[in-house]
């Protein structure tokens, strides 16, 4: 257990980020599923149109920190693929 005023407010301070960080995972996680379900379903108008929202989580998702850069790229481009 923390003793000073600083670690606990450290420790207050994690909870709440990865809370945050957590939920952000997930909702990209939540996108990349449903824009596979599109896929599946032989909806490529849709699939397209939402993979730009997929792209924007992805990227918001790196910037905070939560995935890396690469790993956001590396998402995006095996989405693309699976339109061709």
């Amino acid at each position: 257990m923390p003793i000073t005023q600083s670690a606990k407010k450290a420790n207050r301070q994690n909870a709440r980020r990865k809370t945050r960080n957590e939920e952000k995972k997930r909702d990209l996680s939540r996108a990349v599923k449903e824009y596979k379900k599109l896929v599946a379903a032989k909806k490529m108008d849709e699939a397209k149109a939402y993979l730009a929202q997929v792209y924007a989580r992805a990227d918001k998702t790196a910037k905070a920190g939560v995935i890396k850069k690469n790993r956001a790229a590396r998402i995006k481009s095996r989405l693309a693929r699976l339109l061709q």
